[in-house]
C-alpha cells in the first residue's frame, strides 16, 4: 500500500546554534515531539541523521533519506554555526494521521509558537505526495515538490492539507485520503 511522504521546511529567525532562550525553547519542543512520535497512529518513519555530532543539516549522513538539500529560496547559513532552518521528512500511512499529529498535542503547542521561531516567508511550509510502499523519499525528492507549490496549484504530485489528493490522483477530502474508502472524490 502506498505511503504518504510529508516534507516541512521553515526558515528560523535565529541560527540553530544560537544560545538564546527562543532557540532553547525550540530545541526542547522538537525533542519532546520526536520522543513521542513513534506513538502516533499512522506514523511510519522520519529522516534522522546517523550521527548527531556531525554538525548541521548539510553536514549530516541521512542514510537512505539522501543528501540534505534546501529550497532555492533558503539563503541563510549552511554551517553548524549559521544554519537557520527546520526541515522534516517523514512517512505516514494516511493524511488523517498526519493531520492529527500536526494539529493536536505537543506539535499543536509548538505550531502555536511558530511566529516566535520562524520567519514569515510567504512560501509553502509543507508538501505531501504518495510514494510506493517500501520507498524511502529523499530530501532531493522533497525540495522540488515544495518548490513546485511555490509556482503552481496543488496537484497529485505535490499537495497540501487544504487541497489533498487520493493515491489514484483524484481530489479528496481529508477524511477520505488513503483509507479503503479513498475513492470518494469531491
Amino acid at each position: 500500500m502506498p505511503r504518504l511522504a510529508l516534507y516541512t521546511f521553515g526558515v528560523l529567525k535565529m541560527p540553530l546554534a544560537d544560545p538564546g532562550l527562543p532557540t532553547q525553547e525550540f530545541h526542547q519542543s522538537v525533542t519532546a515531539i520526536y520522543d513521542r512520535i513513534d506513538q502516533c497512529p499512522g506514523y511510519v518513519a522520519h529522516a534522522a541523521p546517523v550521527d548527531l555530532s556531525k554538525g548541521a543539516h548539510f553536514d549530516c549522513d541521512w542514510a537512505g533519506w539522501g543528501e540534505f538539500v534546501a529550497p532555492a529560496w533558503y539563503q541563510s547559513g549552511r554551517t553548524a554555526e549559521t544554519t537557520a532552518l527546520a526541515a522534516t521528512l517523514s512517512l505516514w500511512t494516511d493524511l488523517q494521521s498526519a493531520y492529527d499529529f500536526v494539529y493536536t498535542g505537543l506539535h499543536r503547542a509548538a505550531l502555536n509558537r511558530r511566529y516566535d521561531w520562524f520567519e514569515k516567508t510567504g512560501r509553502p511550509g509543507l508538501v505531501f505526495w504518495w510514494v510506493a510502499d517500501g520507498t524511502v523519499p529523499t530530501w532531493q525528492d522533497a525540495v522540488p515538490k515544495l518548490e513546485y507549490l511555490q509556482d503552481h496549484e496543488p496537484a497529485p504530485q505535490a499537495f497540501t492539507f487544504r487541497h489533498p489528493f487520493n493515491q489514484d490522483g483524484t481530489p479528496a477530502t481529508l477524511g477520505t485520503i488513503g483509507g479503503p474508502d479513498s475513492l470518494a472524490a469531491h
